[in-house]
């Protein structure tokens, strides 16, 4: 499988190697700075605050799918084809800043794991799940007291 999702099926069973990891975060850390330092002429990108959470690499280094949010917005996606448009320019920037034999190809994606925590988040403090949580909680405390 090729492309930015097909990555997933060249996965070992443990998960990313640490060499995947280490050069990742050091990816993260150079489009967090570039985001941060550069005004982009694109008119999707020119007042955009974008924060890089996390970047993923293919087993071969050649593509990194690049998770992206905007603190207190939810409007993410508005942006994908900005940064699909400056994404070469990114690219070449990164490979100027990092030591490289080819810089992976950019791919970008809204990260929802912040979404989906304060769903879970408000679930757990939904009236219903609170009471099955009380009524399993005082179920275990009944069964650790021993039967005369």
């Amino acid at each position: 499988m090729k492309g930015p999702a097909g990555y997933l099926a060249g996965l070992s069973p443990l998960g990313p190697s640490q060499r995947q990891l280490r050069v990742g975060e050091e990816v993260r850390r150079v489009l967090a700075e570039l985001f941060a330092r550069t005004t982009f002429r694109d008119p999707d990108l020119a007042d955009a605050d974008v924060t890089v959470t996390e970047v993923r690499l293919s087993p071969d280094f050649k593509h990194a799918t690049v998770f992206i949010a905007r603190l207190g917005r939810s409007d993410i996606d508005a942006l994908l084809p900005g940064l699909k448009r400056v994404a070469p320019w990114l690219r070449t920037q990164m490979s100027h800043k990092l030591r490289l034999r080819v810089a992976p190809e950019l791919h970008f994606q809204p990260d929802t794991t912040l979404d989906y925590a304060m769903h879970m988040d408000s679930l757990l403090k939904s009236p219903d799940v609170k009471r099955d949580l009380d009524a399993q909680h005082q179920g275990d405390e009944s069964e650790d007291e021993p039967e005369v």
